[in-house]
């Protein structure tokens, strides 16, 4: 991504509502999971550190680190967490094989520097056998806008096609589907009338009021989620899979 949005991340990835949600959503789905304690997590692609940040202060009892590829992001990832943040691309791993019980990446597979099946591959690869990999990833193909453009995002996904991604790099799909959904018409909305011509990325402050309320709706979201509802489309896909 250019310099600025990395910038922008670091500045508004634990106050907006969208970082906020998303790295909710994540916890909500590795609490699922019940890792065990000492257990070792990666965060691949982890950006300047927001998810590391947000798993770390939930107090769960397990050992993450991550890899980003830009080296100023993972310096403010590392100043921002304490943990372990290496500087290189998920194309690639400079991990031993077996390294990570978990890895979890969000929004990274659809970027121009990522290739997707050299990326499943070493996530394949570095997770135990039974170890889980969960992806967050932006959806519709029919969605991409100047965001995508500015954040330099190429591949979006559905459900569906995730799953197909995952089974051929050799994963057990245990469960997929979408998230922000009960705002995907008003993101619909944005993507289909000016999100097309705007020249930044949808990543900036929104007036508080509003910030609120669009995670209220997440958090409602996520509440419906935990009694097992869901609806067949969203802003964002995603996957759960097993490495057998």
């Amino acid at each position: 991504m250019q310099r600025d949005e990395y910038r922008r991340m670091a500045a508004l990835e634990e106050s907006m509502w969208w970082y906020r949600a998303l790295h909710a959503g994540v916890l909500q789905r590795l609490q699922r999971l019940g890792p065990a304690a000492g257990s070792r997590l990666l965060d691949a692609g982890c950006g300047t550190g927001g998810f590391l940040l947000y798993l770390k202060l939930s107090g769960m009892p397990i050992l993450p680190q991550g890899v980003e590829y830009d080296a100023e992001a993972a310096a403010l990832a590392r100043d921002k967490t304490s943990l372990p943040v290496a500087v290189g691309s998920v194309n690639g791993l400079a991990y031993a094989d077996a390294s990570f019980d978990t890895i979890v990446s969000n929004d990274v597979l659809g970027h121009a520097a990522v290739d997707e099946a050299a990326a499943l591959a070493e996530f394949h690869r570095c997770l135990v056998p039974g170890g889980r990999l969960l992806l967050s990833l932006p959806a519709y193909a029919w969605m991409a806008s100047g965001h995508d453009r500015h954040v330099h995002n190429v591949r979006r996904y559905t459900a569906t096609g995730a799953r197909v991604a995952l089974e051929r790099a050799g994963f057990q799909v245990e469960a997929a589907g979408y998230w922000n959904s009960l705002l995907f018409p008003l993101m619909l909305l944005h993507r289909l009338t000016t999100g097309q011509a705007q020249q930044e990325s949808d990543v900036k402050p929104f007036p508080p009021l509003l910030d609120r309320v669009f995670f209220a709706v997440t958090a409602l979201e996520r509440a419906l989620a935990r009694l097992g509802l869901g609806l067949p489309f969203g802003g964002s896909v995603w996957v759960q899979a097993r490495k057998p």
